[in-house]
């Protein structure tokens, strides 16, 4: 493919590789209208995709339990995201990063059809956009300060939380509640039986007595950065038990992170306003391991590439 280089951010939108602000959804998409799509998000290191495969075969999981057609195949969708992060690279400065992701709705409601009617298929779009290092930049020097909401995990009986669907408003309203009491916390939900589950794009993780615990993947989403910190663990040596877990669990835990594409992993400060770490530390030696671990795995420092940015505000 010929790139031709743009001052403008490019999006591949239903077939071509178009600037940003040509990448235009209508309003009778199914996307916007109902929450009728799903997408999938990874991050690049040092200019480089993560676990691209990795992420489009959950991606295509996705796809699948919601019977939405993209019109592409793995491979296919691979190589297309291959080529819009090619495209906006020259953009992106050098000790930054790209979120790279993938989208797709059921399409356009036709005018006057019935409920699954639409016109034109599928609407397919891949996108790059900056990571937020610096707004985040502080979280790995004071660590992150989670609360658990009123507002409960949809439960699996609805729909599963292992689909990676537009319909965010569930943990959009479990943020919403969190942030109105401390602005710079982080919602972590508790499903419908009382345990806790996850967050907005963020998996949980307990330490206790050098074993981890994380919520089983059947009330979760099952992050890449969950499943690479889970591999990390068994690369150390440590213990790690999927199951469920309570607040007891997180109140008397030794160390708490989370994981996220854009994070990878961050030590937990505190749980509902108690502190974990005595020392004042943003994160545990397990945790810390664990964050060095994936710095190996991945040949680049994204730790200092998060703490720099304190440096220059």
């Amino acid at each position: 493919m010929s790139i031709i280089k743009t001052k403008e951010r490019v999006a591949y939108f239903n077939g071509n590789i178009v600037p940003e602000s040509q990448a235009k959804v209508p309003f009778r998409d199914r996307g916007f209208k109902y929450g009728d799509a799903v997408f999938d998000m990874t991050r690049t290191f040092n200019h480089k995709i993560f676990k691209l495969e990795g992420h489009i075969s959950r991606f295509y999981n996705s796809l699948k339990y919601v019977q939405i057609d993209p019109g592409l195949n793995e491979k296919e969708m691979v190589e297309k995201t291959e080529e819009v992060l090619e495209a906006n690279l020259h953009l992106l400065k050098s000790d930054d990063d790209f979120w790279v992701g993938q989208r797709v709705s059921r399409g356009i409601d036709l005018v006057g059809g019935d409920m699954w009617d639409t016109d034109g298929g599928p609407t397919v779009i891949i996108e790059c956009m900056p990571l937020p290092l610096k707004p985040r930049a502080r979280l790995y020097r004071d660590g992150i300060d989670i609360m658990v909401p009123s507002t409960r995990r949809t439960p699996p009986e609805s729909l599963s939380p292992r689909a990676k669907s537009h319909n965010y408003l569930n943990l959009v309203m479990a943020d919403l509640e969190v942030k109105s009491q401390d602005p710079e916390a982080w919602a972590i939900l508790l499903d419908t039986r009382g345990f806790l589950s996850e967050g907005i794009g963020s998996n949980i993780f307990t330490i206790k007595n050098d074993v981890i615990y994380t919520p089983k993947e059947q009330y979760v989403l099952g992050g890449i950065s969950r499943e690479t910190a889970i591999e990390l663990a068994d690369d150390l040596g440590l213990k790690v038990i999927e199951k469920d877990i309570d607040l007891f669990d997180a109140y008397t835990a030794d160390e708490i992170f989370l994981t996220s594409t854009s994070l990878c992993i961050c030590g937990v400060r505190s749980i509902q306003g108690r502190n974990l770490l005595s020392n004042g530390t943003a994160a545990g030696p397990i945790t810390k391991a664990l964050m060095n671990a994936y710095v190996d795995l991945v040949e680049f420092d994204w730790i200092n590439q998060y703490l720099k940015r304190l440096e220059n505000s």
